[in-house]
């Protein structure tokens, strides 16, 4: 939504009324102005049916923020992009909450980080990302992008509902496979349900971590057979 959250309520007050009466939902990517520290974040907010909001952590650098801004900023007009000054949210932020339903969202490629999306997902019910693919064009960035949310709902055996700008839009089962998705570069609607699900897996209580040291015991094993004199 191309507007502020704070103007957006304002905005679309009538219609965010009649939404809540009938028990409808809306969620929206939105860009938030903390106007008392004059911090601004890329975020999601459930703008009716629910009252919250999730800053993302996890931000594109140059196109989100500019490293080493101080420096770099106004050298080129690379570094000058609009919407390139957004901070990051918090490590601890509430799950959305949405018609009684705890959600756990993600923004873009933030679902591309196992250990990220499986802590927001503990105690969750289902597992949201919304995304802007556009800048991949006609490559294979989306549809790589839409098999790591897949991922995401098999590591957290939830459901996942991933809406995008252009595609893939779907709506992921917790085996990891979509039940239903909409073309790319078409305007579509996408229709159909989801149940909420309870409970840990093994992956959203450990994380990466099991993996990780497995691989280091694996490398000095390889390195100590290969130091190991011959006979």
């Amino acid at each position: 939504m191309p507007n502020y959250y704070h103007n957006a309520l304002e905005d679309l007050k009538p219609t965010l009324a009649r939404m809540n009466q009938q028990s409808q939902s809306l969620i929206s990517g939105i860009p938030f102005a903390n106007r008392a520290t004059q911090a601004y974040h890329n975020s999601i907010a459930v703008l009716a049916g629910g009252d919250s909001i999730y800053h993302k952590q996890r931000l594109v650098p140059f196109g989100e923020y500019v490293p080493l801004q101080a420096i770099l900023r106004g050298l080129i007009d690379f570094f000058d992009l609009p919407m390139s000054s957004f901070s990051p949210g918090g490590a601890r932020q509430s799950p959305l909450w949405v018609q009684n339903q705890i959600v756990a969202p993600s923004i873009c490629y933030e679902v591309v980080y196992p250990d990220l999306v499986a802590r927001g997902a503990r105690g969750s019910h289902w597992l949201l990302t919304i995304s802007n693919d556009t800048w991949f064009g006609d490559s294979i960035g989306p549809l790589q992008h839409m098999q790591m949310a897949q991922m995401r709902a098999l590591e957290t055996q939830r459901y996942l509902v991933r809406g995008t700008s252009n595609g893939i839009s779907a709506i992921v089962d917790p085996a990891g496979k979509i039940v239903s998705q909409t073309p790319q570069f078409e305007p579509a609607v996408l229709r159909g349900s989801l149940e909420s699900r309870q409970g840990s897996t093994p992956f959203m209580q450990t994380g990466s971590t099991p993996v990780i040291v497995l691989a280091l015991i694996a490398v000095l094993y390889g390195r100590h057979r290969q130091a190991a004199p011959k006979t």
